[in-house]
């Protein structure tokens, strides 16, 4: 097994797991008060979760975690935030789907590579107790809920503003 390449790997999907968790707490932060936000606070502490056990899985190969790389993801999670979204401040329901759009990506990267590290683990007894099963299980879980969201989200994103309300992603206000 080439563990030059697999720390690589690894290091570069921990880089993933900080711009993804980055990402879902702020998306959780602007959607409190609806479906998504109420699915993100959990899906926050399954990252969470994820992200100790990849760096578990990184200890017990030996493997230093690349600092470096994670404060790229920070930051560039954070330049992410400028890029416009139909509006000129604020949040809106384009950005509430690019988020999930992220997180979908970022949920079949996660799966991926716990199935690699699943097929690994007959190859090396240090991986061999991890049970990457429940984190595929899970991740499989995760990738069906955030599609939910994902397509109720477009529905909202392109729908006439009047008709909005009936999704419930973004509440209606009454004029103060």
């Amino acid at each position: 097994m080439n563990l030059d390449l697999l720390r690589i790997y690894l290091n570069d999907h921990l880089m993933g797991s900080v711009g993804g968790l980055e990402l879902a707490k702020r998306a959780r932060a602007e959607n409190e008060d609806n479906a998504v936000g109420e699915y993100l606070a959990s899906f926050v502490e399954e990252l969470q979760t994820d992200r100790a056990t990849l760096k578990n899985v990184m200890r017990a190969l030996g493997f230093k975690l690349d600092p470096l790389k994670q404060g790229m993801a920070w930051v560039g999670e954070k330049l992410e935030r400028l890029k416009p979204n139909g509006r000129l401040t604020g949040y809106s329901p384009l950005s509430r789907l690019e988020e999930l759009e992220l997180l979908c990506l970022g949920t079949e990267g996660r799966l991926s590579m716990w199935r690699t590290l699943r097929a690994l683990a007959g190859k090396d007894d240090r991986l061999g107790r991890f049970d990457f099963t429940v984190h595929i299980h899970r991740a499989e879980q995760q990738r069906r809920a955030l599609e939910r969201l994902r397509q109720r989200a477009a529905d909202e994103a392109f729908s006439d503003p009047e008709e909005r309300s009936v999704l419930r992603l973004t509440p209606t206000r009454e004029p103060g």
